[in-house]
């Protein structure tokens, strides 16, 4: 029986993977469990164990190849016999071998499609076909999407007709029959499958004619994003914004003493997801200041005992995330977020604690922080920044926040924006304790101060209510006693 090998689970957010090694070639012998191959995100390195023991088979995403979850990476055979052959990794099988009855589904879409209508079906139920002949097209709101054969055979079954809107990863059709008996009545018909029906219609709405655009599909088959690249294409002739212009030539003295490092994939995609949250959310940012007097003599006092007996320094972290989860309760819309036209309130707070690394930011998340003590607290994020430093969380660990605390003050920073993390809605930002004089009931005096900073996404959080969720948080941590009141 041929097993498929998929693309596991990524991540919250993670949407696409790159195949970095694959340690078997097909004709190989696995072990159930044992790597196959090695998948690179832009948080992690994921390895994508046998389900099964058998022989390897087919690859289809080589080395260098990016993928989106649940993409079909490679077939094991299981049970079958070690007859190895001579070939390099990635290349597909002989089509003399007989074949079991293979599954044709919805290829991946992209990064946040979901879904795909079928447009049109180029083959008929009993009609034979050809490795990699093309099927029917498919048709997503960004782009028009050809499916090819996954082997040869007969079409003995189509699941989804013409107009049916089929999910991601959906079964099409199913091919049966040996690739041996029809190989040779199943010739590629490439040459004669006209431009995408998308295509034409795009071509006729924006007014172009067909040798005015450049196709990508089978022997120059033109698809509807070609049509939409050539229309792009034009309209940037006309007005090339500034960003897109190439950098500028520089003297070469100071060429010399530069030097050019592509950016990792962590960082490409930190930019990626800090520029889409300023372009999503109505983001909007207020500011209090709170006097850290209280906290920090409520430390001074109990800092050995608490370390004697908790095993752990007592830090800010737990009476900030204390104060939050105090505030979240009384505005609750802080803790929620944005779904299509609803609004998702939680009823708990998954709290991400920001964690500078050396290859970027990180946020793992201390999940149902509310119910947790201040020593568990201390205790969790000083785990997971650890791990955090050493590269060692895992996707679980950074997915599901509510909430998030970026303290830029260990760096120095004096007063700040933070940029939320979709698609939460609210970010507290803290800052550098720094005495200031103060009117304090008629009289000055210098006080540890430190400057907050509540970004918020306005969509969803008035005025009023991050005003009040700040101040809250204030009056919490300047009177420590109302958090053990809960107050």
């Amino acid at each position: 029986m041929t097993i498929e090998i998929r693309v596991p689970t990524l991540g919250e957010s993670v949407t696409e993977a790159t195949v970095a090694t694959w340690f078997k070639a097909p004709g190989d012998p696995v072990a159930q469990d044992e790597m196959l191959c090695e998948l690179e995100t832009d948080k992690v390195t994921v390895e994508v164990p046998s389900p099964t023991a058998g022989i390897f088979g087919e690859i289809f995403a080589r080395e260098g190849t990016t993928v989106g979850v649940n993409a079909h990476l490679a077939n094991v055979n299981e049970g079958a016999v070690n007859e190895k052959p001579n070939r390099p990794t990635g290349v597909a099988k002989p089509t003399s071998v007989e074949s079991s009855t293979v599954d044709v589904l919805v290829p991946t879409l992209g990064e946040s499609v979901t879904e795909a209508t079928v447009v049109t079906w180029f083959k008929a139920l009993g009609d034979p076909v050809a490795q990699d002949e093309i099927l029917c097209e498919l048709e997503t709101d960004k782009v028009s999407v050809e499916v090819p054969a996954p082997s040869s055979g007969i079409i003995s079954e189509i699941m989804a007709t013409e107009g049916t809107t089929i999910q991601a990863n959906a079964k099409l059709a199913m091919i049966s029959g040996s690739a041996a008996s029809n190989s040779a009545q199943s010739a590629p018909v490439f040459k004669n499958i006209s431009d995408a029906p998308a295509a034409k219609k795009a071509m006729a709405e924006a007014n172009i004619s067909r040798d005015q655009v450049k196709g990508s599909g089978r022997d120059g088959r033109i698809m509807k994003e070609d049509v939409t690249k050539a229309v792009s294409s034009a309209s940037k002739l006309e007005r090339q914004p500034a960003a897109a212009k190439p950098r500028p030539p520089v003297p070469a003295d100071d060429a010399y003493r530069e030097e050019r490092v592509k950016m990792t994939r962590l960082r490409q995609t930190i930019a990626r997801r800090l520029k889409d949250s300023q372009n999503t959310a109505a983001m909007l940012t207020t500011y209090n200041e709170v006097d850290m007097t209280e906290i920090m003599a409520l430390r001074k006092e109990y800092k050995e005992l608490f370390l004697k007996k908790h095993g752990v320094k007592l830090g800010f972290m737990s009476f900030f995330t204390k104060a939050c989860c105090h505030a979240l309760n009384e505005v609750p819309e802080v803790n929620a977020e944005i779904d299509g036209n609803d609004i998702i309130f939680k009823n708990f707070v998954h709290m991400g604690i920001a964690a500078g690394t050396p290859t970027g930011l990180v946020v793992p998340v201390i999940r149902d922080v509310e119910s947790m003590s201040f020593a568990t607290i201390e205790k969790t994020i000083s785990e997971k920044g650890a791990r955090a430093r050493d590269g060692k969380l895992s996707m679980a660990e950074m997915q599901g926040g509510t909430f998030t605390i970026s303290n830029g003050g260990i760096y120095g920073s004096l007063m700040s924006s933070p940029i939320l993390n979709p698609p939460q809605s609210g970010i507290l930002g803290m800052h550098k304790i720094q005495d200031r004089p103060m009117a304090i009931n008629g009289q000055v005096l210098i006080r540890p101060m430190m400057y907050l900073a509540l970004s918020y996404d306005h969509r969803i959080v008035d005025g009023k209510g991050a005003v009040t969720f700040l101040v809250r948080v204030k009056d919490a941590l300047e009177d420590p006693r109302r958090l053990l009141m809960d107050l």
